[in-house]
């Protein structure tokens, strides 16, 4: 895929959209750093520490990681943990047991992020309208509400697409990250003495001096770092170069000079803890300032739902999710899509977290543990891209990836022990959706295996055909297939029933590559065999939309001619499925689970682009 040219509208547009998240940290990551249930005292030594953390955890993780490594480690300029997984499974035989692990591994990161995408709108919002308790504390019993109508209106736009979002919320982004400097910026020139926090050795004498507590607090520092999987599950909307320049011309300086602002403010006044971001502005601006984060953090539930759009493409492309509807919401940008059914679904849940949560500082108790393991699980599998595809030494790669699991193990500990506070929120949605993914894919295959046990080769129908006489009606016939070899029990049962076919008959088979994207020349592949037999594979990329007609109208059969699209009949099998306790496939719990899945997903007519009016569906029942 072609990286995208860098400009200053895609860079803005980067900025409303990747990163939102990370950009909103500012509202609540020191502040509940300094939580009174962490029992850490507001003094110079605690305030240097954990200043210090946090400018070291933006470099390293953010900067260095996330920036100058992971994203290069895109999949044909499709980037995100299942677009990493893609790769790794390119680097590895598919029967190879350690790919399997990788795999499995990937798939449970991409389920912890869907968990992600649904804490962080809630957070976000909540974080911000809790600035009105500041103007007037009997606005208290508003927020909830006023943060789920926020909300309800947010996921009610997604539908015109990332590029009209991007042109919106770029500007407003650019205004908040410019006031996030200006704020910290005042305070920092009042007390310049703060800045002495970047020093590592603050961090190391915050540990020695805290111990355990210590230990603790980094659950809530590692906030500042949370948009790191979901910058990286945007790259296919934007592309690299727009993505590096935002955030090392714009977004680090500020969020740095905001957060060394806020510590200057504790310096100066130690009770500014129970709002400090809020409290560095003067009073007159307050109200002001609200709307502002407000519409950040908005703003901010972009960047997941965005990411959770292209893991959901990916996911179903690569079989380890049923069928959607998926629009391209951009005719220049093939990455900007809209998943209807996933939006509708995210908002339900971040509305239901929003209420039984009720606060920010609550859900910060279950935000963060999800994220850590997701990128713990990308370390890993940037290791074997790092080793096998790009060629590192073992002498280079090991350390580094082992220098980054272990600040990522350290940031996981701390977020352990949120668990029973509500960091078990997440991890349930995780294992969930992870659940359902594997599934959905372990279904698809044993589901192959039940078709191939009443399937015919082809070339078995074809000797048939040419030993006793069949009616041939004029025209196309387009038969859909899982299995080339074989012919699809829609034209046996044809074949059986009406001793009739058509002249010329495609057998289809429809293939999804380990690459985001396929070249038009290189989707379709035509063999004549005899008869009037044809054996077509068309190949997609797993962030295609697949288009059969338009795929099938560009091909020619053997004698050079072209098809008429429009006259064609095209068969599809429609499985009944039993879910039986036969001891042949998985659980029966997991056999309903996925017959319900499939009586539900998106039908192969609208998934492939199919004309309605000229499919006909041939029912067939089978045992899982």
């Amino acid at each position: 895929m072609k990286e995208k040219k860098l400009s200053a509208g895609l860079v803005i547009s980067a900025l409303g959209v990747v990163y939102g998240d990370i950009g909103t940290s500012p509202l609540y990551s020191l502040k509940e750093s300094f939580h009174h249930a962490h029992g850490l005292a507001v003094v110079e030594q605690n305030i240097f520490g954990v200043l210090s953390l946090i400018f070291w955890s933006l470099i390293l993780i953010i900067s260095l990681k996330y920036h100058l490594l992971i994203l290069k480690a895109d999949n044909n300029g499709e980037g995100g943990i299942l677009a990493l997984t893609a790769l790794v499974s390119k680097i590895f035989n598919n029967t190879s047991k350690r790919l399997k692990v990788l795999t499995l591994f990937g798939l449970f990161g991409t389920a912890l992020l869907y968990g992600d995408g649904i804490i962080t709108p809630a957070i976000s919002v909540l974080s911000a309208i809790e600035g009105l308790e500041l103007v007037s504390p009997g606005l208290h019993s508003y927020v909830v509400p006023i943060t789920v109508i926020i909300l309800i209106a947010l996921f009610s736009i997604q539908r015109h697409g990332t590029e009209r979002i991007g042109k919106i919320f770029g500007p407003i982004t650019l205004l908040w990250f410019l006031t996030l400097g200006l704020l910290g910026l005042v305070k920092v020139i009042d007390n310049p003495h703060v800045l002495m926090a970047m020093s590592p050795h603050y961090a190391i004498d915050f540990f020695a001096a805290n111990g355990w507590k210590g230990f603790v607090v980094l659950g809530s520092v590692f906030l500042v770092v949370t948009g790191g999987e979901a910058l990286y599950s945007d790259l296919g909307h934007f592309g690299r170069h727009p993505i590096d320049a935002a955030w090392f011309s714009c977004v680090l300086p500020c969020l740095l000079m905001n957060y060394f602002g806020q510590g200057a403010l504790l310096l100066e006044n130690p009770a500014a803890i129970k709002n400090p971001f809020y409290l560095l502005a003067p009073e007159w601006a307050l109200i002001p300032l609200v709307i502002l984060a407000t519409m950040a953090t908005v703003i901010a539930s972009q960047a997941l739902i965005t990411g959770v759009y292209s893991l959901t493409m990916q996911a179903v492309q690569l079989q380890y999710l049923p069928r959607m509807k998926i629009d391209h919401t951009s005719h220049k940008e093939i990455g900007q899509i809209y998943v209807g059914k996933m939006n509708w679904a995210l908002m339900i849940c971040c509305i239901a977290v929003t209420i039984s949560f009720g606060s920010s500082t609550s859900l910060a108790a279950a935000y963060g543990i999800a994220v850590t393991m997701t990128m713990l699980i990308t370390t890993i599998l940037f290791y074997f891209v790092a080793r096998y595809s790009w060629n590192w030494s073992n002498f280079l790669a090991i350390p580094l990836c082992v220098f980054f699991g272990g600040v990522e193990l350290c940031y996981f500990g701390a977020n352990a022990l949120k668990i029973a506070h509500g960091g078990w929120f997440p991890l349930v949605v995780g294992a969930i959706i992870f659940t359902v993914m594997v599934t959905w894919n372990r279904g698809r295959k044993i589901l192959s295996e039940r078709m191939l046990e009443k399937v015919t080769p082809i070339t078995d129908v074809i000797a048939k055909l040419m030993g006793q006489r069949v009616h041939r009606n004029p025209g196309v016939a387009i038969y859909m297939a899982g299995q080339p070899k074989f012919a699809p029990a829609t034209l046996t049962l044809n074949l059986q029933h009406y001793s009739s076919l058509h002249e010329i008959i495609l057998i289809v088979t429809v293939k999804t590559d380990k690459s985001p994207y396929v070249e038009t020349s290189k989707q379709a592949f035509v063999k004549h065999m005899t008869q009037g037999f044809y054996k077509v594979e068309l190949i997609y990329g797993f962030m295609d939309e697949p288009d059969v007609p338009l795929a099938l109208s560009r091909i020619k059969l053997h004698d050079d001619q072209t098809i008429n699209m429009e006259t064609v009949t095209y068969f599809l099998g429609q499985e009944h499925l039993l879910a039986k306790n036969n001891g042949k496939g998985m659980f029966v719990w997991r056999e309903r689970l996925f017959a319900y899945m499939s009586r539900n997903s998106q039908s192969a007519s609208r998934f492939f682009n199919l004309p309605p009016e000229q499919v006909i569906t041939i029912g067939v029942t089978v045992e899982l």
